[in-house]
């Protein structure tokens, strides 16, 4: 989808539609001076790249909806360092997930599953898979109602910028058919 760069001037109609005024115009420049660029597409979508992360949201009645896209550097070493981190000891360090993911173990709990493709990661949609690693799973909220799991919850110790980080990297595992399906589920 092509997009263009909002420069300050004829940024300010367009960041109307995404804020509140003077303060909203403020906002959206002062991030520009940090480093975090915005940009707006014909079809009204914004996007948010910072770093290497590029964030695409769609602003509608409701939660927003967001989509974050394959990693660039540095945001790529950076979601590699944070998921080796957090994530590599249950998920594995090449994204495989535990062995017999499909099948529960003996706790009735099943194995971490892979992100890679043979996983069903690409299959939920972006503010979901945040709300899973911030919160852990949560019976009817993340998870079926009854539903137990080893995933904890790392809202404490990650930022949702880290969160989106990590997810970034996971995505650059997935083939362009697997991100175009997860990305229109994301941004529904």
């Amino acid at each position: 989808m092509p997009f263009k760069k909002t420069n300050s001037r004829a940024s300010n109609n367009r960041i109307g539609r995404f804020s509140a005024g003077a303060i909203g115009v403020s906002v959206i420049v002062g991030l520009i001076v940090i480093g975090v660029n915005y940009f707006q597409t014909d079809a009204g979508v914004l996007y948010t790249v910072h770093q290497g992360l590029k964030i695409e949201r769609v602003e509608r009645s409701g939660p927003t909806a967001f989509w974050v896209a394959p990693a660039q550097e540095p945001a790529l070493a950076d979601g590699k360092l944070l998921y080796g981190t957090f994530c590599a000891s249950c998920h594995g360090a090449k994204m495989e997930g535990q062995p017999n993911w499909r099948s529960r173990m003996a706790n009735g709990r099943l194995p971490a599953p892979p992100h890679n493709i043979t996983g069903h990661t690409w299959h939920h949609p972006d503010a979901q898979l945040l709300s899973m690693i911030k919160d852990g799973f949560v019976p009817g909220v993340t998870a079926p109602i009854g539903y137990e799991s080893n995933m904890p919850a790392f809202g404490a110790a990650l930022s949702d910028i880290q969160i989106k980080t990590i997810l970034a990297y996971i995505k650059t595992y997935w083939p362009d058919d697997a991100l175009d399906a997860q990305r229109e589920i994301s941004l529904q």
